[in-house]
């Protein structure tokens, strides 16, 4: 369960040093630019398609970041996606300004400079563990501390039949219920 306190706490992290990159705090922007140069860097490049055109704009996206820092807002996309986005659109216009056009299918792409997801597989997933907590905590209690202590503690239907002083098939019939119902909720 610390995989979505770090989450939020490194989100949280660069909400916070964007607001200070607003303020004009020079030290923000450079742990800003240690935190997620790697990731835009690989959004660069691969738009680019130069390693040394890509370097020149992650220039200019710090830039851009630095001048418009102070109009970020928080509660409307998370951190990661609006510097990516930034990045994004500086080497999409890098391209069209030097009429480069990457003619290679993606698979065949230069390898991305860092190997952790995208920014948008990072929000995807972000919301998908949201959205599966969320449903589990709508679960009636007996059904979902089954499923939570079988799947995370590891613990086998008679076991937790045993602790719980149920029958083993009623444990069963909570768990299978519960999942059903887990699954309905995520497909929603």
């Amino acid at each position: 369960m610390s995989e979505p306190r770090d989450a939020n706490a490194a989100r949280q992290r660069l909400v916070e040093l964007l607001w200070r990159c607003g303020q004009e705090e020079r030290a923000a922007l450079s742990e800003l630019y240690a935190l997620t140069n790697a990731k835009l860097f690989g959004i660069v490049l691969r738009i680019c398609g130069e390693r040394s055109a890509a370097e020149d704009v992650l220039q200019d996206v710090y830039l851009t970041i630095w001048k418009r820092a102070g109009a970020y807002e928080a509660h409307r996309a998370s951190p990661i996606t609006w510097l990516a986005t930034i990045a994004r659109n500086r080497a999409i216009d890098w391209r069209r300004a030097h009429g480069k056009r990457v003619a290679a299918p993606i698979d065949e792409a230069a390898p991305v400079a860092d190997e952790r997801p995208g920014a948008e597989a990072t929000l995807l997933a972000d919301e998908a563990e949201r959205k599966l907590h969320l449903c589990l905590d709508a679960l009636e209690e007996r059904a979902r501390d089954a499923i939570r202590t079988a799947f995370f503690d590891g613990l086998t239907y008679a076991e937790l039949a045993a602790r719980r002083a149920v029958p083993l098939g009623t444990m069963k019939s909570w768990v299978r219920r519960g999942l059903l119902r887990l699954r309905e909720c995520v497909e929603q």
